[in-house]
């Protein structure tokens, strides 16, 4: 199967990359940002500000020794029954399906308590599993670990190749969650991220 795609080269002001980004991220599938653009200060958070908060268009985060690809074999779901996380599965059921196992992580899930289940996961699972998914959840323990971090450690004990969540919080979170994104992208597993917002 191939994949139609297209590379910009073009020379654009700095103040206006966001609004650039914005502008193609409109007219597209998916928008991958690689270690380039993750490593500058100054120009990736106007990047995927425009292409992910600016469109609602998912954003595929590739780090530094990681492999981009749009067919994973195996993806941990980052799963919080968010509005983000689900737009999130929603935008990658495509390679969510085409996956031999999907792995629907929790962390520290409450029954009956912000949209969880009387069994957390146990929705999103069978929505992937109609779809035609191979899905498996697992449900995690903090440990007093942030969320994230026990996430990176379970997507390398399953050896994941991708890692899909929801991208949340406003205007004025934005660069934070890009920092912290980076962030956690360079301290954990070099694995490509798959945004929705």
């Amino acid at each position: 199967m191939s994949l139609a795609y297209n590379v910009d080269t073009d020379y654009y002001d700095p103040a206006s990359l966001g609004e650039v980004a914005r502008q193609r991220a409109l007219c597209a599938d998916i928008t991958i940002i690689g270690p380039g653009l993750l490593n500058d200060e100054n120009l990736g958070p106007p990047v995927v500000n425009g292409c992910l908060f600016d469109t609602g268009k998912p954003v595929l985060v590739v780090p530094k020794g990681a492999e981009a690809t749009l067919w994973p074999r195996r993806v941990l779901v980052g799963w919080d029954s968010r509005v983000e996380a689900s737009r999130a599965v929603r935008e990658a059921l495509g390679l969510l399906c085409a996956a031999e196992e999907v792995h629907v992580a929790l962390v520290d899930p409450k029954a009956n308590y912000n949209g969880n289940g009387a069994e957390p996961g146990a929705d999103i699972a069978a929505y992937l599993t109609r779809h035609g998914a191979r899905v498996s959840v697992d449900v995690l323990p903090s440990a007093g670990k942030p969320a994230a971090t026990v996430l990176a450690q379970h997507a390398t004990d399953i050896s994941a190749d991708m890692i899909v969540m929801g991208a949340y919080g406003n205007r004025r979170l934005r660069e934070r969650i890009f920092g912290g994104v980076t962030r956690w992208i360079f301290e954990k597993p070099t694995l490509p991220l798959f945004l929705a917002r």
